[in-house]
């Protein structure tokens, strides 16, 4: 963990700071100049005492997020309305989702139910991707791409990955599902892999680290007998598909990006039955399969860091 310096003298040489600079991206008000998050509030009664506290931990070694990461009101409302949508197209998918359907039928669902609603799929055409909707089963650890030619049997288990843009404003979440009766074996992965986001939440508090999170996940799956993919995480969210922090779900504590008010990721651990090892697709250069053909299951919720926790704003 991060041993706090005595900072006194630091503090002084911040306020002399202000509106010159100060270690983040913009920058800083005078004490009685409107705050930078946009409340319309002095910066003396909104966020300086929020930016000197940020400036200790930065001074004591922290990772600390830059304010263009932190969500105004305004732009969590924004992106509360996406997740609406997000939501919704993920709950018409449970509604409807069963054996005998191809996953480019649940491809259509996905793009239909969220254009119907306003929004656009955050996935088609992202960087090449082809569909609106990424559709994992069994050993497909993630961006398994939906296909005429894959139909849903009895006992697979299956990852549904929904992202959604609404208005410049992006949500992101994912469920499982088990199709028809699926081995014991198959459920206890799915659960565990459940239960590990509510594991990781009560690790979501303000001026906590990343790392507290992360460290609080793995030894979970450890102890259930999984793995945790290392090399594929989470991410930022809001503002665009995919913002800085990176989340790891096999950190250390006191390490990572401090988590404060405002920062918005993901919380979407890969947990494998098997090896934690995986490699993708040569040929579609997307879809990601464990490298002992062992299952794989995942569920993705987004949430903000709150003054006193967390806000889930999409799952």
């Amino acid at each position: 963990m991060i041993e706090y310096l005595s900072i006194t003298y630091y503090l002084k040489k911040f306020e002399k700071m202000q509106g010159v600079t100060d270690l983040t991206d913009i920058k800083l008000p005078g004490r009685n100049d409107e705050c930078w998050c946009g409340s319309g509030k002095k910066y003396k009664k909104c966020h300086m005492d929020f930016d000197r506290r940020m400036h200790e931990y930065e001074l004591a070694g922290a990772e600390v997020p830059p304010h263009s990461l932190l969500k105004t009101p305004e732009q969590l409302a924004g992106i509360r309305e996406s997740a609406k949508i997000n939501i919704a197209v993920l709950d018409y998918v449970a509604e409807h989702i069963r054996a005998g359907i191809t996953t480019e039928e649940i491809d259509r669902w996905v793009y239909e139910q969220t254009v119907l609603r306003g929004g656009i799929p955050a996935p088609l055409h992202y960087e090449g991707y082809p569909k609106s909707v990424c559709t994992s089963i069994d050993e497909v650890v993630c961006h398994g791409i939906p296909s005429p030619d894959r139909v849903l049997r009895e006992g697979d288990i299956i990852n549904i990955d929904c992202s959604t843009v609404l208005g410049g404003y992006f949500s992101d979440s994912s469920r499982m599902f088990c199709i028809g009766e699926v081995s014991p074996e198959k459920k206890r992965l799915v659960e565990v892999a459940r239960q590990s986001l509510q594991v990781g939440l009560e690790q979501v508090k303000p001026w906590g680290f990343l790392g507290d999170m992360g460290d609080a996940i793995n030894r979970f799956i450890m102890k259930n007998g999984y793995s945790v993919v290392r090399d594929i995480g989470g991410h930022g969210i809001g503002l665009a598909f995919h913002e800085d922090p990176w989340v790891s779900y096999v950190s250390a504590p006191g390490t990572e990006m401090l988590m404060v008010p405002g920062l918005v990721f993901t919380i979407e651990p890969m947990i494998n039955m098997g090896s934690c090892e995986f490699y993708t697709d040569g040929e579609d250069g997307w879809t990601v399969y464990t490298e002992d053909g062992l299952p794989s299951a995942q569920w993705e919720i987004q949430v903000a860091v709150t003054d006193d926790g967390y806000e889930i704003l999409s799952y």
